[in-house]
């Protein structure tokens, strides 16, 4: 594996782990108070568009990673939504 390569898991892998304590907490406590609608609407947007992106280049770890954030990102923002 190349040093790009390497790089690129790890940040992968570390940006899409990262969601993974807010989600839980989100759906433990239902608390969304402190979460903007916006900025994690966005943010939800952004992890489709590149998520769609890796699936047009055809790039594994973009797709993963970025497959995994869309559930979690995606959980917030539902939870948010729903008891905003």
């Amino acid at each position: 594996m190349l040093p790009a390569e390497i790089l690129g898991l790890a940040a992968a892998l570390l940006t899409t782990l990262c969601w993974i304590p807010q989600a839980l907490k989100t759906i433990r406590t239902r608390d969304t108070r402190s979460i903007s609608l916006m900025t994690q609407g966005a943010f939800t947007l952004g992890i489709v568009l590149w998520l769609v992106y890796g699936f047009l280049r055809g790039d594994l770890p973009l797709i993963l990673a970025n497959s995994v954030s869309l559930v979690l990102v995606g959980t917030i923002l539902v939870m948010k939504i729903r008891f905003g």
